[in-house]
This record gives structure tokens, C-alpha cells and sequence, in this order.
């Protein structure tokens, strides 16, 4: 996929024109902060004006943080799942690439008796992953009861049920973002209420995570059903830019972790194929089956 086709990751979107105001780690948070200060010019006539203003500004710095939160958080969502799709689906195959180079290197030891070759024997080896690591290829298959039918069709070469989505449903989608509007601790006057806003956010970001759509409604029902938001009192000009360089410290931060994440080796996969990362997937496991059956040749070959 070339450059001009990427999908945009969420630094990158929540930086656009028109969608959530996060021109990038200061560009919202350093105009609306000028735009405070700027207003002083006028403070003869209107005393109240300088904190009308940057009372303004710290609510759009507000919400276009919020906004890039939910970016950045909807994207790590993918990222994880997509990973843990990538191991559950491809894990087998690079188990066995690693299995085959070492036993190929092993065949080409026996056969040379060179050094080398006996090196290189042992650290193909080495490479392959242990018998511990069965358990994460398991993931998801085991509980207290044992395996599941999925593992055990696994184990057993019989057909597996598909992984799911790698994303949650747009239903979903939808739902958690207008509860991170609505709940979002930023938004709290209070210590009180940022821990009972943080308490519940963390129970909406679980759901999320889990795609539960059912979950998010409930969760809806229950913040409509609370106690109503206090109003923001009015604030001392002071307190108001320490809260602006706060926010823009904060999505300093988000920014660095959004990097990381569309950096990563599953960021930038899934970044190539957003829109039918199954896909991806897919073309990737065609790759690797051929890899497999070139290295049964090979090792066919030394072995015959």
C-alpha cells in the first residue's frame, strides 16, 4: 500500500481541521491561552472579561483533549486486539518456521560435523520457543474447567471457530465515546466527583475493550440515571492558565503514547490495512504456509 493510501492514526487525525480541535501537542491549548491573555487589552472596560475568556479557552482545551483521548484509546483497543489476533492465527506458524530452521541446521551439523554448522545448530535451537509458551499460544482457550472447544478442536486438527472482530462494533464505538463526553474525570470540579468519574470511566473503558455493547448501554442508562455534573464555578485567572498548561502538558503525553503506538510493528500493520486488517491477516498466513513448505522441502532434501 503506498504512502498517499495510509490511514491516519490518531495523532495524526485528532490534529485535522474540523474534528477534534487537537491542532497538536500545544496547537489548541497555546492559541486558547493566547487568546486569554490577549483579551487583558480590554480589562478596563470589562473587569471580567480576561476570565470569561480563558474560562472559554480552558473548556475547548477541554474537550479537544477528551476528544484526542478517545483517538488514542480507540486505536490502542485495535492495536491489542489486532495483536492478539496476529498471535492466535499466525503464533502456530512462526512456531513452526523456528522448528523447521533448527532442525535443517540440526540435519546440516549432523551431516557436516563442522563447528560452525554445530553453532549454528544450537542457537537455531535456542530459538525456538519453549514449551511454556504454549500456554499464551492457548490464550483465551483455557480456564478452570480445561480447554475450551476451541482449544481442543486446536489440538486436535479440527476446524477452529474464527477469531473475532478485530474492532468493536460502530454501535459500540458510538456508545463509549458519548459516555468519555459525558463521565470524562477532566470535566470533575472535585475530588469527590473526578474519583467517582474515574471509578466509572475505567468500567466503560473495560467494556469497550471487550467490544460488550450491552455493557455500554447499561453503563449509558446508569450516568443518565446519576447525579447531574456541577456547574464550573468561576475561577481566578491564575488557577485558569496553571489548568491550560495541565491540559497541554497532558496531550504532550497522549502524543508521545500515540506515536508509539502507530510506530509499533502492529500500529503501523494495522495502519496499512484499517479498513480489512482480517485481510492482512490472511495474506500474511498465505506467506508463511509457503515459507512452511519451502523449509519441508529443504528438510525433506537433507534428510533423503
Amino acid at each position: 500500500m503506498g504512502e498517499a493510501q495510509r490511514p491516519a492514526g490518531p495523532s495524526e487525525a485528532a490534529g485535522a481541521p474540523g474534528s477534534t480541535g487537537a491542532a497538536g501537542p500545544t496547537g489548541t491549548f497555546g492559541a486558547g491561552a493566547g487568546a486569554g491573555a490577549g483579551a487583558g487589552a480590554g480589562a478596563e472596560e470589562a473587569p471580567r472579561r480576561p476570565e470569561e475568556r480563558l474560562e472559554k479557552a480552558v473548556r475547548a482545551a477541554e474537550q479537544a483533549l477528551i476528544e484526542f483521548e478517545i483517538a488514542v484509546e480507540t486505536f490502542r483497543v485495535e492495536v491489542e486486539n489486532f495483536s492478539r489476533l496476529h498471535h492466535q492465527k499466525l503464533g502456530p506458524m512462526y512456531a513452526r518456521l523456528d522448528e523447521l530452521d533448527a532442525q535443517i541446521a540440526e540435519a546440516k551439523a549432523a551431516r557436516t560435523g563442522d563447528a560452525e554448522d554445530l553453532r549454528l545448530a544450537r542457537e537455531a535451537r535456542a530459538r525456538v520457543m519453549p514449551l511454556p509458551g504454549v500456554e499464551e499460544l492457548l490464550h483465551g482457550w483455557i480456564d478452570s474447567e480445561g480447554l475450551s472447544p476451541e482449544g481442543a478442536a486446536m489440538l486436535t486438527d479440527q476446524p477452529v471457530r474464527p477469531p473475532q472482530r478485530v474492532r468493536p462494533s460502530a454501535d459500540a464505538r458510538r456508545l463509549y465515546r458519548d459516555l468519555v463526553r459525558k463521565a470524562h474525570p477532566d470535566l470533575a470540579q472535585g475530588e469527590a466527583e473526578r474519583a467517582r468519574r474515574d471509578a466509572f470511566i475505567a468500567r466503560v473503558n473495560n467494556a469497550y475493550t471487550l467490544g460488550d455493547e450491552e455493557a455500554l448501554r447499561a453503563l449509558t442508562a446508569e450516568w443518565e440515571a446519576g447525579p447531574a455534573p456541577e456547574e464550573q464555578p468561576p475561577s481566578r485567572s491564575e488557577e485558569l492558565y496553571a489548568r491550560l498548561e495541565w491540559l497541554a502538558e497532558r496531550k504532550e503525553m497522549l502524543t508521545l503514547i500515540a506515536k508509539e503506538l502507530e510506530d509499533g510493528a502492529i500500529g503501523s500493520m494495522l495502519r496499512m490495512a484499517q479498513d480489512d486488517p482480517d485481510r492482512l491477516l490472511d495474506q500474511i498466513a498465505e506467506q508463511l504456509l509457503g515459507e512452511v513448505a519451502e523449509r519441508e522441502r529443504e528438510l525433506t532434501a537433507l534428510l533423503g
